[in-house]
């Protein structure tokens, strides 16, 4: 919970922000733009941010390019425009950051930018591992830790390779890159179509790296193809009782349908394994963040990083996806053309499923009811509108009228449709007006593509600007953009028997997503185990019955 106080959600108008948060802000940006740590690419920006901050009513009106610390000042802006604006459209964030975290991020980076991609360090790894792999030499030394040192300094890593629709791919990266920082390993992502392309900006600073895996030439091929049943996973290497350090590379499955010893990923025996092994493959399609909690030997430094346990995905999530300039160019463009005059916006997100059926009118009235209930949007005016002698009347109504937006994101059209003819033809009671968009309607989910893709991730950050966020049950595209903002939701929850529920909706009581398919394993007995009851931060999500959170 938001700290057992209600009223941290916010559900009051966009347009009124606390003026101590706007001090603050406006003198974080002057002592960042004065600084001369701050390179020249981005000096322009945090001027502009600053001068930007003051004068727009539409956005948020204070300006915190780095997020409090969050983000490096050392990028140029050009190449990434959403990396140091995005704080001009979303609300001010209420959870605050730990030093610690930002100290560890800076020490990430300095890693990345001596082992990654295009580095002599990262040649010498992948030189390694090929002959290990062609059996010319033993396998690397063991992963104990990484050296910064620039004399021939030893690097481990983890590579992710992708499963699943946007949503997961975000929550199981976000995952990958905690790991990485626990266990400092670099972090690749692995792209073997061009569906992921042109979607996010790179998100560590150096101009001689990256984060994207170069394939070609790589000794690990197919990674593609890996699955629970490839013989180099950790679940079979642990099958087979081998020990620390006896391969040069792992693959870790931890998708849905993983093993008994694949879950042992979460326990110290599988830690002793993988520590001992330079290179891993990851494939997840869950955010697996509660399960490193599990592990003691984490504990001390995620305590660490996050004091509060509710926050991970907000602060991970704000530092690593930047949407690339395509990307941000269709979001700000659609803010600023439909959102933008509104003094709240509300973002609706719904998802069906086929194991969850629920015909389009039901799901409309579960949506009606969610927000009538708790005061979302407005009742309907059925008043008669006023005659000509009203004038005068009519138009002081007119000057004190609220402006609401409807954010609606579906892959479905009629949820739209429906809104919008209810308040064209009544209107909203109590002076308001209420307008509905819906950027696009697709009709099916299809992440092989990568126009699908960016109009997807389009519409997370469009979510992520919301005053009020309601969101599906169980659907990760909504995890991510409650997330972003840093809203709990109000979360449709499934139906029962194709009906409406009761209640319709509930206010979540964290921000964090659901880990959906927890180990659920006893490290110790090697037998079934509820994690929901391990440990106090740690329970049973509200929209999952068998996928757990944190909590605070």
């Amino acid at each position: 919970m938001e700290g057992g106080k209600p009223s941290t959600q916010r559900h009051s108008s966009g347009a009124v922000r606390p003026i101590v948060l706007l001090v603050v802000a406006v003198s974080l940006v002057a002592v960042l733009f004065m600084a001369t740590r701050v390179s020249p690419g981005c000096r322009p920006l945090l001027k502009a941010v600053y001068q930007q901050g003051l004068g727009r009513a539409g956005p948020s009106v204070t300006a915190d390019p780095l997020l409090g610390g969050l983000l490096s000042p050392g990028f140029d802006d050009r190449s990434c425009l959403s990396r140091y604006r995005a704080s001009l459209y979303r609300q001010p964030s209420l959870h605050n950051l730990s030093s610690h975290l930002v100290s560890r991020l800076r020490r990430y980076e300095s890693l990345h930018q001596l082992c990654g991609p295009g580095t002599p360090a990262y040649s010498h790894a992948v030189a390694r591992l090929r002959e290990a792999m062609d059996g010319h030499a033993s396998a690397p030394a063991p992963a104990s830790s990484n050296s910064t040192s620039s004399s021939d300094p030893e690097c481990s890593y983890i590579i992710w390779t992708p499963v699943e629709g946007l949503g997961n791919r975000i929550l199981s990266t976000a995952s990958a890159f905690l790991y990485a920082l626990l266990t400092d390993r670099v972090l690749l992502v692995h792209h073997p179509a061009d569906d992921l392309n042109d979607m996010f900006c790179e998100p560590f600073p150096g101009s001689n790296t990256t984060w994207v895996l170069p394939e070609e030439g790589f000794p690990i091929q197919g990674i593609k193809g890996l699955n629970v049943r490839t013989r180099e996973s950790l679940g079979n290497a642990l099958g087979r009782g081998e020990g620390e350090g006896s391969a040069p590379w792992l693959y870790v499955h931890l998708q849905t349908d993983y093993k008994p010893d694949d879950r042992r990923f979460f326990c110290d025996d599988g830690q002793d394994t993988v520590r001992g092994v330079r290179w891993l493959v990851l494939r997840s399609d869950n955010y697996f963040v509660p399960g490193l909690f599990f592990l003691r030997r984490y504990e001390e430094e995620l305590v660490r990083l996050f004091p509060r346990r509710d926050t991970v995905f907000h602060h991970l999530g704000r530092y690593l996806f930047h949407p690339s300039n395509t990307v941000w160019g269709m979001a700000t463009r659609y803010y600023s053309s439909y959102l933008a005059p509104a003094e709240e916006r509300v973002g609706v997100q719904v998802r069906e499923f086929k194991y969850a059926r629920i015909s389009a009118d039901e799901r409309y009235k579960q949506i009606i009811s969610c927000a009538s209930r708790e005061s979302l949007l407005p009742a309907v005016d059925n008043a008669t509108l006023p005659s000509s002698s009203d004038h005068h009347h009519h138009q002081e109504q007119e000057q004190e009228t609220k402006r609401k937006a409807v954010l609606v994101v579906s892959l479905n059209g009629d949820y739209y449709d429906k809104l919008s003819s209810l308040y064209y033809e009544h209107g909203g009671a109590a002076g308001v007006t209420v307008s509905v968009f819906q950027p696009t309607h697709l009709g099916m989910q299809q992440s092989e593509k990568r126009q699908h893709n960016q109009k997807a991730l389009a519409e997370i950050v469009l979510l992520s600007f919301s005053d009020v966020v309601v969101t599906s049950a169980q659907s990760t595209f909504g995890y991510v953009s409650q997330g972003l903002a840093g809203l709990r939701p109000w979360v449709l929850m499934l139906p029962v028997d194709g009906k409406v529920p009761d209640p319709p909706c509930r206010l979540a009581s964290t921000i964090e997503p659901c880990f959906m398919r927890p180990p659920h394993y006893d490290c110790r007995t090697r037998g079934d185990s509820d994690n929901g009851k391990v440990v106090p931060y740690i329970r049973q999500c509200e929209d999952v019955s068998y996928g757990v959170q944190l909590v605070e």
